[in-house]
């Protein structure tokens, strides 16, 4: 039995993503509690050495043309199947419909990322409406979490996206955002600011593999 099986089996076994440090303690335990010859070795491993066979088995994958493939999000690696099998999938399971967003959520959902903490003040006066509904809706579905309270009068909320915003769009940190470094500085208005400064459109999650815009959501959702 080689390290790498038994890395590739642990993958595919996790409910959910799994890191490197998770895998190296599974690995460690499984070892001391077999009390096998070849274990021993196993009971010393670290993330890093799991982490060189993860890439390792990545690079197999890859170059054996598999069906899955290796990715890495913000919890951890994951089995998925590559993208030129979506209408085999979907066949295979119609019933099970993509979490989609409207365009108000993703738009939402954009100024957030690239500005958290924000207070929904803040959102208010980039998209120019009011957003309590479409708000509660990415809150709702995990998106978007309240991060704090602002050192303002009155003490608003602050809003920051969760470790499942960057599972749902398919990447390990904001930073992998679309544009991050620029769009952070972006000049926006605020709250109390009247101005014809950039609206949100500036500030947009199109065109990332994981994004998946509704149209049959609108903006009524705004209410």
């Amino acid at each position: 039995m080689e390290l790498i099986q038994i890395v590739e089996a642990l993958i595919f076994a996790a409910p959910e993503p799994i890191s490197s440090q998770e895998l190296s303690k599974a690995i460690r335990r499984a070892a001391e509690e077999s009390g096998e010859a070849f274990a021993e070795d196993w009971q010393k491993i670290t993330p890093s050495q799991v982490q060189a066979t993860i890439d390792e088995l990545g690079e197999l994958y890859a170059e054996t043309g598999r069906a899955m493939q290796l990715v890495e999000g913000a919890s951890g690696w994951r089995f998925v199947t590559r993208p030129v099998f979506a209408d085999w999938v979907r066949a295979l399971l119609p019933t099970m419909r993509p979490e989609r967003l409207s365009p108000p959520a993703l738009e939402t959902l954009a100024i957030i990322a690239y500005r958290q903490p924000i207070t929904k003040a803040d959102i208010e006066a980039v998209r120019g409406v009011s957003v309590d509904g479409v708000l509660q809706k990415i809150i709702d579905r995990g998106l978007v979490k309240i991060g704090g309270r602002a050192d303002l009068p009155g003490k608003p909320l602050l809003y920051e996206t969760t470790d499942s915003f960057l599972e749902h769009f398919g990447v390990k940190e904001l930073d992998d955002l679309p544009n991050a470094e620029e769009l952070r500085i972006v000049e926006l208005p605020t709250a109390g600011e009247d101005d014809d400064a950039p609206k949100a459109e500036q500030l947009s999650l199109s065109g990332m593999s994981g994004e998946k815009a509704d149209s049959d959501e609108t903006a009524d959702e705004e209410e």
